[in-house]
This record gives structure tokens, C-alpha cells and sequence, in this order.
């Protein structure tokens, strides 16, 4: 009777960590589109950015998301922070719909803004693949504040938001190494998934 007690709370324990990792995207990078469209270009480059987030930011502890390199510099929860704002832009201009500021997610743990962090970019990555270059035109990054409200090309996603999230990852990665507490050696930015040990 004991074992299989013991044998139920493993197979529950499996089932909830095979779910987790369900709801966590981008321990390898999905497969490749079928051609080279705009949309699937754009989806490509926020799944690169996916895979380098989901590794830089896998097993950190307490003291490399309290490090920071100097005394007047961001610490590494308040980039990634940033970098949970920059996913929501991501994602809300793939969606054509506003961002409202100021935003607040304060009251998340790191676990949540990570996992949400990978599910906005996921479906971000999803809503772009396929699309053709006239319906990527009609896109729009909004911000809004109160009654005023900015607009920008879709452009200024790529050089933008996109762009900053990548080196904020690169940010964490080294910051995780100097905390003593170095990116998985497996990792393998080119092939969009870690080698085999």
C-alpha cells in the first residue's frame, strides 16, 4: 500500500511538472516557417529572443536576481522587470491594441512575470507568423497615457522593443555569471536548443 502511495505522488508530480512545462514556451526554439515571408521573419527573431530569455533566465537564485554591477545601475529583477514590459509591447503590437501606462505588475513573483514573459512572446511569435508585408504595414505600437496617446510604425518594434529585450537577456547572462552562477554550458544560441551532454 505504501508504494503505491508513493507511486501516485510521483505520477502526480510528473503530470504537474510535464503541465508546467507546457505552459513555459521556448526551451528550444520552435520549428522553422516554410518560407521567408515578413511575418514569419519577425516570429523567427522574437523565438530567438524566446530560447536566450528562457535559458538567461532558467534556475536563478535569490542573490543573481538581487545583483547589480554597480551602485547606480539597475539590479537584475528590475531588467527583467523591464523586460516583462517590453513583452507585453511586443505582444500588443502583434495584437494592434494600445499599452497603457503606467503599468503595474508589482504584486507578481518572479515565476509569474517569467513565465509570462515567455507566453506573451509565444503568442506574440504566433500571431506574426504567416503574416504578409501589407498586413505587417497596417500595424501600429500605441501608447497611451491617460487621454494622450502616441502612435508608431511597426517599424519601431524591430529596432525597438525587440531589439532592447535582446540585449537585456545578454545583460542577465552576464550578470548571471558574475554572480557565480554561469548560463547552462548547453546552450547553443545557433541551433535553437542545447546540445546533447
Amino acid at each position: 500500500m505504501q508504494r503505491l502511495v508513493v507511486l501516485f505522488f510521483v505520477l502526480i508530480g510528473t503530470a504537474v511538472n510535464a503541465q508546467n512545462n507546457m505552459t513555459i514556451p521556448y526551451a528550444e526554439i520552435p520549428a522553422a516557417p516554410e518560407d521567408y515571408r515578413a511575418g514569419n521573419v519577425i516570429a523567427r527573431t522574437i523565438d530567438g529572443l524566446g530560447y536566450r530569455y528562457y535559458w538567461a533566465t532558467e534556475d536563478l537564485r535569490e542573490v543573481d536576481l538581487n545583483y547589480r554591477p554597480s551602485e547606480d545601475s539597475r539590479t537584475a529583477t528590475e531588467t527583467l522587470d523591464h523586460m516583462y514590459g517590453l513583452s507585453l509591447t511586443i505582444l500588443n503590437g502583434a495584437k494592434n491594441v494600445a499599452n497603457i501606462r503606467p503599468i503595474d505588475f508589482s504584486g507578481m513573483s518572479w515565476e509569474e512575470k517569467r513565465t509570462g514573459t515567455l507566453q506573451n512572446l509565444k503568442q506574440a511569435s504566433d500571431l506574426m507568423r504567416g503574416r504578409k508585408r501589407k498586413a505587417i504595414a497596417k500595424l501600429k505600437i500605441i501608447f497611451q497615457r491617460g487621454e494622450r496617446k502616441s502612435e508608431f510604425p511597426y517599424w519601431n518594434m524591430l529596432n525597438g522593443p525587440i531589439a532592447d529585450a535582446i540585449y537585456h537577456t545578454g545583460q542577465i547572462v552576464a550578470y548571471r555569471r558574475a554572480s557565480g552562477n554561469p548560463l547552462d554550458p548547453t546552450v547553443n544560441v545557433f541551433r535553437g536548443k542545447n546540445n546533447k551532454q
